[in-house]
């Protein structure tokens, strides 16, 4: 037989990596986000060719960061995970610091990385023995909610379910599987009973406690002056609704913040401050002193919020929490914040809990306390907040601040809908409402930088077809870090508006260096150093150029800003891709702890 007919033999074959590519395709999976790599080469093979890259596609990334990144905007959209291939050991090093904020964010995502053959006796090559790891899970294992290194193929899809199963059951985060390649390209094993997935679903959510309920529903009805702590809850339209029910059925002060997506309506009379990334305004933290029950949902650090208003730690209001955050807590991370002082626990997801609250509120109010909390609601309604515009007292007539950025957001949303996908440090939240859960995405989880521009274009790509513009607003040092994920925007034809927020510096810690000179009585003069992007200064623009975008700019005059949103927001609408490079003074006030 020639070597024609060997060739033509084997490819009418099947290989383990075809029944595993089948089985992503039928536990849900739209899209495989990879940057390419040897030790998954059978099944990316299998994805093409048997597949046809379709349901799921592949999402080609330029760095492994980027790919985790992608797969992290997408979920905070979609609510569903993503796969996401790296390369070996080498590949799961240079998506790790992803994979952490993904982790820290409680986002879903499958990240599956080929390990070289285990077997000694199939390793032809030195990169083979570079890339054999023994445990190769041991890179993450600290923050992800699981992982597993299969040897067979029985062993491999039983894995992938159990996977999949738990990175989507909440508390969600990342799972990790370590795939032998020899075993991906070997003939596919006979398998007796292929498995039923529908009998492999996550479950339902949890259902809270009826006596926690009854106890919160209680302290509520009777509140004098409940608060609201609105934190990581879904995107889901429905929920956000009965939020804003239970709000009003109580007469209740809410606080968001934006470290987590838009919770509540924050042009609402019952949203009590602008919602701010680290520390709470004095605004919110005065409804908090005044405060005698507390609901949090899924607050992500009511400790150092509360220290901020009682220093002692003494913390006087009735404190309700619903959360099941605890389930993926951890010796190694310290990403669950400090243990709070509560007074009812409510073990249960916060979307849940809502749901279960209105109906128990409405049987336990008496006719006193639904007038009183009306009341409330109506003290509120009259109640005129003003929101000036910030600006560095530096601030000449043409100076842009991003106080400016959000105002030209604001007047051209009008018609439209648009979805911000992050802000940077220093956001004034007070130029910008949200009114929709999909208004605002938050922040990255674990504040690892670089990680802005693969998850506006993994956010976007979510978006696409919803008739939803996404606005991803970065920092410059963010945006230097992972420039080339925009790549795939433009390889996949997803719209997506980029605005850097151009300060030419890491300026954040140009402030903690002055703040510990201040400490230490020396000079302030030379904070800039080891910190300033300049001589010379970077062509933003020109890096995204590169990458295929439009980028015009940069935009350096006050004048000039909201004509150039404007025409970047059509460009977008039009399925384009464009940068906007605005030079802003700096603007941290506030963040500094």
């Amino acid at each position: 037989m020639s070597a024609e007919s060997n060739t033509a033999a084997a490819n009418a074959g099947r290989y383990n990596s075809d029944a595993i590519a089948e089985l992503i395709r039928q536990i849900g999976v739209r899209y495989v986000a990879l940057s390419p790599g040897s030790s998954f080469r059978g099944l990316h093979e299998s994805l093409v060719n048997v597949l046809g890259n379709r349901d799921p596609e592949m999402l080609l990334c330029l760095h492994e960061e980027h790919a985790v990144a992608v797969a992290h905007g997408y979920a905070k959209v979609a609510l569903e995970p993503m796969v996401v291939l790296v390369h070996s050991n080498v590949g799961l090093m240079h998506a790790s610091m992803a994979v952490y904020n993904a982790f820290c964010d409680r986002i879903p995502m499958i990240v599956i990385g080929g390990v070289a053959p285990m077997d000694a006796g199939r390793r032809i090559s030195p990169a083979h023995w570079y890339h054999s790891v023994l445990d190769q899970g041991a890179l993450v294992r600290d923050y992800v909610k699981w992982d597993d290194q299969p040897l067979s193929l029985k062993a491999t899809l039983q894995s992938l379910l159990r996977a999949n199963q738990v990175t989507r059951t909440a508390p969600t985060a990342p799972v990790y599987l370590s795939l032998d390649q020899r075993m991906q390209e070997d003939p596919e094993e006979v398998i007796d009973c292929w498995p039923a997935v529908d009998r492999y679903r996550p479950p339902q959510p949890v259902q809270p406690h009826t006596g926690s309920i009854v106890e919160a529903s209680r302290l509520l009805a009777t509140a004098r002056r409940p608060l609201i702590l609105a934190g990581r809850v879904s995107r889901d339209t429905e929920a956000w609704a009965r939020r804003v029910a239970l709000a009003e059925m109580l007469g209740a002060v809410v606080l968001t913040d934006q470290k987590t997506p838009a919770a509540f309506p924050t042009d609402h009379p019952l949203h009590g401050a602008d919602p701010s990334l680290v520390f709470a305004p004095a605004e919110g933290l005065a409804h908090i002193q005044q405060a005698d029950v507390i609901l949090s949902l899924d607050w992500v650090d009511m400790v150092n919020l509360f220290a901020r208003v009682w220093p002692d730690g003494q913390v006087p209001p009735k404190v309700v929490h619903c959360s099941l955050d605890r389930v993926v807590h951890n010796g190694w991370s310290r990403d669950h914040q400090a243990l709070p002082a509560v007074d009812v626990d409510i073990l249960a997801e916060p979307d849940v809990a809502v749901a279960a609250l209105i109906g128990a509120i409405e049987s336990a109010a008496s006719d006193d306390s639904r007038a009183q909390a009306g009341e409330r609601l109506d003290e509120y309604r009259r109640r005129t907040r003003v929101r000036e515009p910030v600006r560095s007292p530096r601030s000449g007539p043409e100076d842009i601040a991003l106080w400016d950025i959000g105002e030209a957001l604001s007047r051209v949303r009008e018609g439209r809908e648009l979805s911000i996908v992050r802000v940077p440090l220093g956001w004034h939240a007070g130029a910008y409402d949200f009114r929709h859960p999909l208004d605002y995405l938050g922040y990255d989880g674990a504040g690892g930088i670089g990680s802005g521009p693969g998850q506006a274009v993994g956010a976007a790509l979510a978006l696409k077809g919803t008739g939803r513009i996404p606005v991803a607003l970065l920092g410059d040092g963010d945006y230097l870090m992972s420039v080339t994920a925009l790549w795939t925007a433009i390889n996949q034809q997803v719209p997506l508006l980029v605005i850097i927020a151009n300060n030419q510096s890491y300026y954040v810690d140009e402030e903690h260096q002055r703040t510990v000179s201040r400490q230490r009585g020396r000079s302030l003069e030379n904070a800039w150093i080891g910190q300033r992007i300049e001589n010379p200064g970077v062509d933003l623009g020109a890096m995204a150029r590169a990458q295929g975008w439009d980028a015009p700019g940069p935009i350096k005059e006050r004048s000039a800003l909201a004509g150039a949103v404007q025409r970047a927001i059509e460009q977008v609408e039009a399925g384009g891709c464009s940068l906007l490079d605005v030079h802003i003074l700096p603007d941290y006030e506030g963040l500094l702890g």
